[in-house]
């Protein structure tokens, strides 16, 4: 292989083509129909097809089922683990964890999150855990090492409220 040096250098393959030249004759290589082809849509003026399109077949994203619900009133909560808060806690003297501390102990990602509190994982002292849910596991470690878990209900949205009343019951 020849050493590389400022004599025998190239530009690479395709550097130095030019753009291709639309509509300039029969001697441009691309004559008579411009690179459009014979008949049909594409070849015509103005045309612009939606995303998708697959000449009139019925396009895939309308092939395939339509599967599933998104509930847009569902409640999104941050999940902590125990084993995570031991983890963070270590080598620091905490009795308490406010909603502040899930931010600052690296458990959440904004201070505003909803925190629900999960028991896998085994709480080694007495900590005073403050969030908007816990797991029934979860209290029961917690109490257990001598704790207590402190629900929080100012920011969880309320349940809707009156009865839901089905046809078959009028």
């Amino acid at each position: 292989m020849a050493t590389r040096n400022l004599s025998n250098l190239r530009a690479p393959r395709k550097a130095n083509t030019g753009r291709k030249r639309v509509g300039r004759g029969m001697g441009s290589g691309m004559g008579k129909t411009s690179t459009r082809g014979h008949k049909g849509q594409g070849q015509r003026t103005g045309t612009s097809m939606m995303r998708g399109f697959e000449g009139g077949q019925m396009p895939l994203h309308r092939r395939l089922p339509k599967r599933g619900f998104t509930n847009i009133f569902r409640t999104e909560y941050t999940v902590v683990n125990l084993d995570r808060i031991v983890e963070q806690t270590a080598g620091l003297a905490v009795t308490e964890i406010g909603l502040d501390d899930y931010k600052k102990l690296g458990l959440s990602s904004s201070k505003k999150a909803l925190i629900k509190i999960l028991g896998s994982g085994e709480l080694t002292s007495a900590i005073t855990i403050h969030a908007h849910k816990f797991s029934k596991s979860a209290i029961e470690k917690i109490e257990k090492a001598g704790g207590k878990a402190v629900i929080l209900g100012g920011d969880v949205p309320a349940a809707p409220k009156g009865k839901l009343v089905s046809k078959a019951s009028k």
